[in-house]
């Protein structure tokens, strides 16, 4: 046995040897202020500032939930130009978008319902020709 550890044992334990225990204590101590004095930066100093930022930069998943939004606007007004206007906000072409946002739902468990209206826009702007934007004939 080594004979650093036999008398850390026979005095007590870690909690008796105040040498070791002010070593914990001071580490301890170091980093809830430099979590503390992070968080305080991080959050209050000098927060991030988002400017300018446009909705092409949006995770699939909150692209996913403003096609359903236009979607469900389509379904009540059946404006399929507002709706090209809207999805075209989002820096892809309206129909991939809206395909992309259909796999994206179908993989995470949306409605039945959701899915319905997300393919019922995907099928009126599959019938939209792509050189003028209006319905084909």
């Amino acid at each position: 046995m080594g004979g650093s550890a036999l008398p850390l044992v026979l005095n007590g334990g870690l909690w008796h040897n105040t040498l070791v225990m002010s070593r914990w204590i001071r580490f301890l101590l170091v980093m809830i202020v430099g979590i503390a004095g992070g968080l305080l930066y991080g959050w209050v100093l000098n927060p991030v500032k988002y400017v300018d930022t446009t909705p092409d930069t949006l995770r699939i998943d909150y692209k996913t939930d403003y096609v359903l939004m236009v979607a469900e606007t389509y379904h009540a007004d059946k404006d399929l130009d507002l709706a090209v206007r809207r999805l075209s906000i989002l820096g892809e072409p309206p129909a991939e978008i809206t395909l992309q946002a259909i796999l994206f739902a179908e993989q995470n468990g949306y409605t039945d319902n959701d899915l319905l209206l997300m393919r019922t826009l995907s099928g009126a702007l599959q019938l939209l020709k792509p050189d003028t934007g209006t319905t084909g004939s």
